[in-house]
């Protein structure tokens, strides 16, 4: 069993930084494919980056470029730059322990373990 706890959250300005973290325990931390999503009231949960044990990253379009996941030891991080108020939501940290089919965003169904969620409000 792996738990996710984020940190991290907060209300910033656009154009404004926040860096999200989220800590793992309880599972092989090198093994899981780890996620970031977000879900905006009225919204169904979005992906947002992923990263595999080995460090290789991907991106929802409408971040690439502005945000940034990284993993060391047992965290996973989401560096937020060039903030806007459509990044409002809440934010989600995901963990997945069975096999990959391959590189890419999963949807929310394929993860195994899910944080419980920080706040990220953008003002205009």
């Amino acid at each position: 069993q792996v738990q996710l706890v984020e940190s991290g959250g907060g209300l910033v300005q656009a154009g404004g930084s926040l860096r999200l973290s989220c800590a793992a325990s309880g599972g092989t931390f090198r093994t899981l494919f780890m996620g970031w999503f977000r879900q905006a009231p009225g919204k169904e949960r979005e992906p947002v980056a992923a990263i595999t044990g080995i460090g290789v990253t991907v991106y929802a379009d409408s971040v690439k470029g502005r945000f940034t996941i990284s993993r060391d030891n047992a965290k996973v991080y989401l560096q937020m730059n060039s903030l806007k108020p459509e990044d409002t939501a809440v934010y989600y940290c995901a963990a997945r322990q069975r096999s990959l089919r391959g590189l890419g965003l999963y949807n929310p169904a394929e993860y195994d373990y899910w944080g419980q969620g920080t706040q990220v409000t953008v003002s205009s």
